[in-house]
């Protein structure tokens, strides 16, 4: 059996949540791990994606930004619940829920992502000490192995020491590009006409893509569901539904600001650049070479340097993070944090400098926005297995997404997944055109990866319905009942409305007792429910108004009334005629989750005579029903 490790062990339930009332200390208890994923929305890639999209196109493709945006807070949002209420991230959710050579696929394909990432963050953390200090680019590259020690360090300080170093970038970036764009006076109704959906021309479509990557990074969404297991959560669905909430705040407030950065690199790429005719500045070293004279200040270049570093600074930390959770998600294999954080940024830094050594600087541009459209056609690998799992009822339990999230899901995963295999099928046939190497690489190797990759999408898609209703233990983990590992359990969310069937005999006091107990101890509504059974109720129903009636209702009230000593919120409720249909009835009517009722205790001939009221009950509905007895009875 392969071990199983806790997900960042290192730092896994090492944030305490206080619980001394407070909404303000809890909050910022859960604050952090949303701002550690959202560095990855606004690392050097996106600088260079939103630099060559506002040159080129001005600010017609901001709505692109915000809808990427919108994608992103859903998407992290599925996230989230998935690792706080399993206690997985999404790899490990994945090993076990996929055959081996499936998640060896996604493993390569996320590590892809991750080096394609990392690359953007190497190139833009090099240029960014080039432009600040002139330090020569093959040179700032390898200068970035060292960040592997700072993430090191403060890996060691702890969870929280290292969001309070993400926030200070975050921060200084923000403000640098609130500088930036103030100095370049865009135009506030070309800004506002930019958030219409339109593409420009066909191009576009690659540029549209490229942000949509560059923003919904498919190894943040493996990143965010392991961040979240550092604060220790009390695994209640109380506790999970307040983490929930706390994190739906975490998130919205981080991603927002990174959307807020993003959008203004792009508006300051079209207020300075597409604006004065510079429509192909692809190479950030072009953008800040023409910040001064365009802008007609010197601070201009100063402050975008120092935010590309701290861009690619924080960022960086927060991919090799996610290089290691894949790592051990996928294939339970752990190495020592700086060994991890070598190897990932090793596989970055060497296409980086054979690009530069080979093709020249002038090419670190065109291929941080490749990087980019890369990261978006890895998307649907990591999207469709996350919305499968927060969808799974035997996983998430009570905390399974709704059905209009869950629709929504699937738009944005197809939306993604539609965009993406356009870009695709024109970049493919644009190589077929073009004849000669290209056109043999695209028939022999691009193609049938392709298709192999479609095949793998579809199978995703259709897993639930190939492997049927039965869960099977973990590839490779066979045990006696057909899986080696516990399955997750979580509590159910608490009853809102628990129903107590009266029938006025011996065993009222306890089934009031026991329903009372469950309805005060979840906070919910107690519903007590007789029924009366007179012949002018079974005839005339409601309208009946017999004298059996009105002292039914008295005696409910009274029950009612006396129960509010104890702190529990009561009604009463009459039904009439036969007793199973009516209290079905009520149930559905009233929205009960639990039903306690009392064990007639009859045997034998006398159960035959009188009816076995409570199993025909239990037929007839779909909630829990708890049966409780007398002891004398």
């Amino acid at each position: 059996m392969q071990p199983v490790y806790k997900s960042l062990s290192e730092v896994h339930e090492s944030v305490a949540i206080p619980q001394r009332p407070g909404m303000l200390r809890r909050l910022f208890a859960f604050a952090g791990p949303a701002y550690l994923v959202s560095v990855g929305y606004m690392d050097p890639g996106n600088w260079a994606t939103d630099i060559a999209a506002g040159s080129r196109y001005g600010y017609s493709l901001l709505w692109v930004l915000l809808m990427s945006n919108a994608m992103a807070i859903l998407l992290q949002g599925l996230s989230a619940r998935l690792g706080m209420v399993s206690g997985q991230d999404l790899a490990q959710a994945c090993r076990r829920r996929y055959p081996k050579s499936v998640n060896i696929v996604l493993w390569l394909l996320c590590e892809a992502a991750i080096a394609a990432c990392d690359l953007a963050e190497v190139i833009g953390s090099a240029v960014g000490l080039q432009l600040l200090f002139g330090l020569p680019l093959v040179a700032g590259v390898l200068v970035t192995v060292l960040d592997t020690f700072l993430l090191l360090f403060l890996h060691q300080k702890g969870i929280r020491r290292m969001e309070a170093f993400i926030l200070v970038m975050v921060v200084t970036i923000g403000g640098c590009f609130f500088a930036e764009v103030l100095m370049a006076r865009p135009d506030l109704p070309g800004i506002v006409k930019g958030f219409w959906p339109t593409l420009p021309d066909v191009d576009a479509l690659y540029f549209a893509v490229g942000i949509i990557g560059a923003t919904v990074m498919p190894h943040n969404l493996y990143l965010h569901s392991s961040l979240v297991q550092s604060r220790k959560v009390v695994k209640t669905a109380r506790g999970l539904r307040q983490a929930l909430r706390f994190n739906r705040v975490d998130s919205f407030v981080a991603l927002n600001l990174a959307f807020l950065i993003n959008a203004a690199i792009l508006v300051m790429a079209a207020a300075v650049f597409f604006r004065s005719g510079h429509f192909a500045v692809a190479e950030i070293q072009d953008a800040h070479r023409l910040l001064a004279p365009i802008v007609g200040s010197g601070v201009a270049p100063v402050l975008f340097a120092l935010a590309l570093i701290c861009a690619g600074q924080s960022s960086t930390i927060t991919g090799t993070l996610a290089g290691q959770i894949v790592m051990e998600g996928f294939l339970s294999v752990r190495l020592q944090p700086w060994l991890r954080r070598l190897v990932t940024r090793a596989i970055a830094i060497i296409p980086a400098v054979a690009v530069i050594v080979l093709m020249g600087e002038q090419a670190t541009g065109r291929l941080m926005v490749l990087s980019q459209v890369v990261l978006s056609l890895q998307l649907p690998f990591a999207v469709i297995p996350l919305i499968r799992m927060v969808s799974d009822r035997k996983l998430m339990g009570a905390f399974e997404i709704p059905a209009w999230e869950k629709t929504l899901a699937w738009v944005v995963a197809g939306l993604i997944t539609a965009l993406n295999g356009k870009l695709l099928f024109g970049t493919l046939s644009g190589w077929l055109a073009g004849g000669g190497g290209g056109a043999s690489a695209t028939r022999f190797v691009a193609a049938p990866v392709s298709v192999a990759l479609g095949l793998l999408l579809l199978y995703l898609l259709a897993e639930p319905y190939l492997r049927g209703r039965t869960r099977k233990g973990a590839p490779g983990e066979p045990g006696v009942h057909g899986g080696g590992e516990i399955p997750a359990l979580e509590l159910s969310p608490p009853f809102r409305k628990v129903g107590a069937a009266l029938d006025f005999g011996p065993t009222d006091r306890e089934v009031l007792s026991r329903a009372a107990a469950m309805a005060s101890a979840s906070g919910g509504r107690l519903v007590l429910v007789h029924v009366v059974e007179s012949a002018a109720s079974r005839a005339l129903g409601l309208d009946a108004g017999d004298r059996e009636s009105v002292e039914d209702l008295e005696r409910l009230q009274r029950h009612a009334i006396d129960l509010g000593k104890f702190d529990v919120d009561a009604e009463a409720v009459l039904g009439y005629g036969d007793p199973v249909r009516a209290i079905a009835e009520i149930v559905r009517e009233r929205g009960i989750d639990l039903l306690v009722v009392g064990a007639h205790g009859h045997r034998g001939l006398a159960d035959v005579v009188h009816g076995s009221t409570i199993n025909e009950l239990r037929h007839r509905l779909e909630i829990a029903v708890l049966v409780v007895r007398h002891p004398d009875v």
